[in-house]
């Protein structure tokens, strides 16, 4: 009997001919599309390039991928758990940290709830249209970049367990974009030409102060914008609307160019300064994913990438107690970012990653 697979479908080109390579390399593939509670009918006036995914249009392009490749779909409702990582995204920002819910997600849902699902199904393996790629080496399963550096997305797999390392299938992870979307043209799969989902899926508009202001009105106040030395330089409406590193969008003339260096949520101020000052040797991380094995009290050396479009640089880190490391740079890096990944990596291969929690000077 061909091995099982269940298989994350978006309604997108990526798990569309991941569906179709499946497919053709002999396995017994059942679809599953995640239903959010994201709603949105896809022919507004959004900008196509704005669009999240997991519609209910998406769920429709899925379903005739399916119909079309004659697999099994089905839609499964995952919005209660969804509305966890929504919670997450805005208390996230009302604590001063910049989320990333797409590793959320990974974690909780699709390498999780959906994984645990496909096991009830008896599956063998789980896929998804990510690009990356599991590599067995001397026996052992790891985590690889994917082929296409433009679209690797390897960084938001990093949470991924060990454990499911050898059940998972990333079919589309050894081809380029432009690859993918000619085999969606050439099988007539309908989605070859869709654009991608790069927007969070539940704030399509890019406004996710306007989310956190829906969902936690209660919590939004007024503070102040002040520089190093405490100066008062002007008010602001609530510290949802900042990030470490922005720059535009302040809400006041600043002069001379000015960056956010913190977010202090307690007084709720926002810190800004020069660029210089957002320069950092390393970063304190929690809550790290190991995906290799590694030996306390020895520094692991490898290149550190702190956000999804970071290019990852030379760096040790050191282990702490409670899955705590602390990492430091051999060159100083620009806007680390609390709240985001920070994600370890050998050449291609992921070891592993966690969240950084603050910067260090």
């Amino acid at each position: 009997m061909p091995a099982r697979v269940v298989l994350a479908m978006s309604g997108g080109v990526d798990s569309s001919v991941a569906a179709l390579l499946l497919k053709q390399q002999g396995y017994e593939v059942i679809g599953l599309f995640m239903r959010t509670g994201v709603h949105g009918d896809g022919h507004d006036d959004t900008p196509s390039h704005k669009r999240g995914c997991c519609s209910a249009v998406d769920a429709g392009d899925a379903r005739r991928v399916a119909d079309r490749l004659n697999i099994p779909f089905y839609a499964l409702d995952f919005e209660a758990d969804f509305e966890r990582i929504i919670d997450y995204f805005a208390d996230e920002y009302l604590v001063g940290r910049t989320p990333n819910p797409c590793v959320v997600c990974n974690n909780w849902l699709k390498f999780g709830k959906l994984w645990s699902y496909g096991k009830q199904l008896e599956a063998d393996f789980i896929a998804t249209g990510h690009y990356a790629q599991v590599c067995k080496r001397d026996g052992r399963f790891a985590l690889h970049r994917g082929l296409d550096p433009d679209k690797d997305q390897s960084y938001v797999l990093f949470g991924i367990r060990p454990s499911i390392l050898p059940h998972l299938l990333f079919p589309i992870g050894g081809y380029r974009k432009d690859e993918v979307r000619r085999l969606a043209r050439e099988a007539g799969l309908g989605v070859s030409d869709k654009p991608d989902s790069v927007e969070i899926c539940f704030v399509p508009d890019s406004d996710h102060a306007a989310l956190i202001r829906r969902r936690r009105p209660e919590r939004i106040t007024a503070g102040h914008i002040v520089d190093t030395s405490g100066k008062i330089l002007a008010e602001h409406e609530g510290i949802d609307n900042f990030t470490v590193g922005q720059r535009k969008g302040l809400g006041f003339a600043a002069g001379a160019r000015r960056y956010v260096l913190r977010i202090v949520p307690d007084a709720n101020q926002v810190v800004i300064g020069e660029r210089e000052e957002l320069l950092a040797s390393g970063l304190l991380a929690s809550r790290v994913n190991w995906l290799v094995d590694v030996q306390a009290g020895s520094p692991v050396c490898c290149s550190a990438k702190i956000r999804y479009r970071h290019q990852a640089v030379p760096a040790s880190v050191g282990m702490l107690p409670n899955c705590g490391a602390r990492v430091m740079f051999a060159q100083a890096q620009c806007a680390v970012t609390p709240g985001q990944a920070v994600v370890f990596y050998d050449g291609d291969r992921v070891l592993g990653g966690g969240w950084i929690d603050s910067a260090v000077p």
